[in-house]
């Protein structure tokens, strides 16, 4: 899993250096009057810095890569994305017989809401979302980072299948 997330994280920081632009939708998997999509940055209920904003930034990303929505402005929007990070947290999944702790899992959980932005009707109501991703200490491989990507990408892969192809 982790060399799959690689490539994605060198995507986002490719399109986050380049202004994200905007790509049109064209698989018609979704009813045109909801192709175009605004993603508020969420809010962090965590003590985590800027996951709020990391997670919206790779929930833009992944729409635009699906290429089936249009990420716009909230005042072009048909539908807007907005939520909450409601939890961020490590657990202790592994330790020697000493019983010192040698891996490590993170834990983020999201609740959000779709909004129909002309009639205000939510086509989903603080659906919560989660992502897990482990990782082992003084490993020259994975890390806390990486560990919260791999559970970043779990979200964000979740939340597209449900935006995109559950309608």
């Amino acid at each position: 899993m982790k060399h799959l997330f690689r490539p994605f994280l060198v995507i986002l920081a490719l399109t986050l250096l380049a202004g994200c632009g905007v790509y049109s939708a064209s698989s018609g998997r979704v009813d045109e009057s909801f192709k175009r999509v605004a993603v508020q940055y969420l809010e962090n209920m965590t003590s985590e810095p800027n996951i709020g904003v990391d997670l919206a930034d790779a929930i833009v990303l992944a729409v635009q890569l699906d290429n089936t929505l249009k990420v716009v402005d909230e005042g072009d929007a048909d539908t807007i994305l907005a939520g909450k990070v409601m939890r961020y947290g490590l657990k202790e999944v592994a330790a020697r017989q000493d019983l010192t702790v040698t891996e490590y899992q993170v834990q983020i959980a999201v609740e959000l809401t779709l909004t129909v932005r002309a009639t205000g009707e939510k086509l989903f109501e603080r659906k919560r979302f989660t992502g897990t991703g482990n990782y082992v200490l003084n490993d020259d491989v994975t890390s806390e980072d990486t560990a919260r990507k791999e559970a970043a990408e779990e979200i964000v892969r979740d939340i597209l299948a449900l935006v995109v192809e559950d309608w």
